[in-house]
Formats: structure tokens, sequence, C-alpha cells
């Protein structure tokens, strides 16, 4: 079989695509059957590492040049052979062939089919072919002198005393002299950042003595009024000022949004306020037939905090203790509902150990993510240790599979845990 542009990986695949040749694995020892084990691929007559990168970009890079913005041809393959599994499987069958992140999403899997089976044009997100080269996207290599000529001389109007003799690289641009005096009072009247106490520096100097020595008064009866008193007025100020009325600043707990989590939108709400699990798939069926068949994007979650004692243990009567409410999303897009500022009330995130997770998070990196808010991982009490989530600082939850007796005491270490870090780290959330 012949394959265009000397074995371009992506046009190689499209064309055993489109003539149903058969592909197989190959590795050190030779052929294999399975995907993981395997090191290359065998497109017809052409051989080619599974980890080759693409022309197809990966969403979200706009100026796509390092080999890790394209897909793998692996990850190419893996869409096109999974099109019809569902979303579940289908990330699940990519984690058991050794494609634990890069794989093509389940949103992005139809149109890369659609490509490959010549369905659909090429898209903007297939990075050109260039005839010249033959190495894969990212790759730097060594452009041609035309190419050369062209990213180095800018356009032009064409000059009537210039020849088709003239070297555009020997054209020295000649600085005008107005432009130079423009420059030169622009720097005057520049400001030199070389750290944050700079960004501060004015040119004239501000005195608010002023404005200090006609508060000082009014901070001076403030500091006098003690706690729990009426407000003093004074003739100044006129009737007592009301205090204003507190924001909504309920906290917010985001879960996963996979459909393979213990902890979903579906469950959540009997788990943390009823303290009783149910499966996903028993929660969602309820709901169907009561006429819900899709989840909310919010769910509230009122929940008694008990009053320590004086030991610090919390045996004080249930009905005692403020009742605080909180919120559970599991997209960003829910998130913004409720403002710019959502992420500072965020003190949980739950997380099944899938990096995918935290990428439209405002911190997507998980080492980075924990640092500001509490982590959660959420796994069945006899599953083994995951090793990926070692250093991402989060604590884990443990759901026995069977015992439902124990939830009450796994959901109160949860709440303790909770109730710890957000006094620790955001005591304005919680109420007193």
């Amino acid at each position: 079989m012949s394959v265009s542009s000397d074995g371009d990986a992506l046009l190689a695949l499209r064309q055993v695509v489109k003539s149903k040749s058969p592909i197989t694995f190959l590795s050190n020892n030779g052929p294999t059957s399975t995907l993981l084990n395997a090191t290359h691929l065998s497109l017809g007559s052409v051989s080619l590492p599974k980890s080759t990168p693409t022309r197809y970009s990966k969403p979200g890079v706009p100026n796509a040049a390092s080999p890790s913005d394209f897909y793998t041809l692996e990850a190419i393959y893996l869409a096109w052979v999974l099109r019809d599994a569902p979303g579940a499987e289908y990330m699940k069958q990519a984690r058991e062939s050794g494609l634990t992140v890069g794989f093509v999403s389940v949103t992005e899997r139809k149109n890369v089919v659609d490509w490959l089976e010549g369905k659909v044009a090429d898209s903007d997100r297939i990075k050109p072919l260039d005839a010249d080269s033959t190495t894969p996207p990212g790759t730097p290599s060594r452009p041609s002198p035309s190419a050369l000529a062209s990213l180095s001389t800018p356009k032009r109007a064409a000059r009537p005393h210039t020849t088709d003799l003239e070297s555009p690289s020997k054209r020295r641009y000649v600085s005008d002299s107005h432009d130079l005096e423009v420059v030169k009072r622009i720097r005057v009247n520049e400001v030199e950042l070389r750290d944050r106490n700079t960004v501060l520096r004015g040119v004239k100097p501000n005195n608010f003595s002023a404005l200090l020595s006609s508060y000082s008064e009014k901070l001076k009866k403030s500091r006098e009024i003690k706690p729990g008193a009426a407000s003093v007025s004074t003739p100044s100020t006129g009737p007592p000022m009301q205090a204003r009325k507190a924001r909504n600043m309920f906290p917010i707990i985001m879960i996963s949004s996979s459909p393979t989590a213990l902890i979903t939108m579906y469950n959540v709400k009997r788990f943390l306020q009823e303290s009783v699990f149910e499966a996903s798939t028993s929660a969602r069926e309820r709901a169907a037939s009561a006429g819900n068949p899709r989840a909310e994007d919010v769910v509230h979650i009122d929940r008694r905090r008990t009053p320590p004692t004086v030991s610090g243990t919390t045996s004080a009567p249930p009905s005692s203790g403020a009742i605080q409410r909180y919120f559970v999303v599991d997209s960003t897009d829910a998130l913004q509902k409720f403002g710019a500022d959502a992420w500072e009330r965020v003190v949980c995130v739950m997380t099944t150990g899938q990096v995918w997770q935290f990428r439209p998070y405002k911190w997507s990196d998980p080492r980075t993510l924990f640092h500001h808010v509490k982590g959660i991982y959420v796994t069945w009490s006899n599953d083994p240790p995951n090793p990926k989530i070692k250093d991402w600082n989060v604590t884990e939850l443990k759901i026995d599979p069977h015992r439902r007796h124990i939830d009450k005491s796994v959901v109160a270490h949860f709440w303790k845990i909770i109730d710890d870090w957000t006094s620790a780290n955001k005591p304005w959330l919680l109420k007193s």
C-alpha cells in the first residue's frame, strides 16, 4: 500500500480505515495481541511507533507547536476502534490499553471518526501537511530557503527603484527622527517596576493625615463599644447604623462528573445528609421512576453542626447546633451560578483520581488545587491504594461495598475533616 507524504501517521491510518485493511500490533519480540504490549502499529506496509504525534491538535490549544499539543497515533486509533463503545466503557478500555492521559475525549471522538472514515473534510484542528518535511508536528525542522525569505522579510509595497536582484535581507530600517523624539518622551515618564512595592510608587506625595484625623474620633468610639451592646448614636452620625445583611456565603463542595464515580449528583444528598450510601445507578433509576430523568446541576445539603463540648467531643444532643447549608456541584458551569468569587467558597473537591476532572478548574494542577481546597479521594474500602494520588495532598474516604450500617461513621468522619479544614482556612463560611 502506498501512503502519501512518506508515511504521515494520520494519513496512513485514514487510508487503512478507508480500505478496511487489517491493523496489527508489533512489539520488540514480534507481533502481539494487545495494544498495551505493543510498541508499533502496522498500517499496511507502514509500521509506525504508537506514540507518534499526529497532526490532529488537542482542544484548547490554538497555536499548537510542541508534540504534546497533538494526539498520538494510538489515541486516534483507539477513538476509531472504540467508536461504538459507551463513554464509560471507552475511557475504561483506553486506560487498560495504557493511555491514561492524552486520549481523545468522548465529545471529540465522533469528529475524529468522521474524518478517518472520510465523512468530513479537513478541519482547522488538523495541521496542514508540509510537503517539504516528513517530521511529526511540533518537531523543529529546517525550513526551506523560500520559507525563510517569507518569514524574515516583511511585506511592503513595491518600490519603483527596487530590482528583482536586490536581496531583502540587506535592507536596513532607518529610524524616523519624529519617532525617536516620541520614544524619548515616553521613556522619561516611565516607572520601572522592579517588585510589588514599586507598583505603588506615584509621582505626587500623598498625605492622608487629614482623613485619618477626621475618623480618629469615630474609631475611638467604635473600640469602646462592648461586644453585644447596641450601637451608640452621635449627633454627627444621626440614627444608629444598621449592619449590612451578610451575603449568601454557603460553602460549596465539588464532586467528579465521571459516570463511574461512587458519589454523583444522584446519590450525594442522601449520602451526606441522611448518612446512607446508595449506588448511583439505583439512585438514578429511582429518580427516573419519580419523573426526574436528569440530575440537578446544583444540590443543597442541610446539615446540623453539633457544637463541641468542653472535652472536645460532639456528644451534644442531635437537635442542638446551627443548621449549616452546603451546595454541591459537579461542573464549573454550575459553579459560575454563584458569582465571580465562587472559588473562594469551595471547601472540598471529591475526586476519583482522574486528572481530566481538574482541567476546567481554576487550578488545573492537582498539587496546586489541593493547596487551596480540601481534597477527598472517594474509593471502595477493598480497593488497592492508588499510586497517582500519593502526592496530591488528599484524604481517602473509604466506602464499604456491602455494610451499610457503617455509612453513618464514614459520613461523620467526612464532616469532621471538612469542619477542621474550613475552620482553619475559611472560617467565615461557617456559622457560629
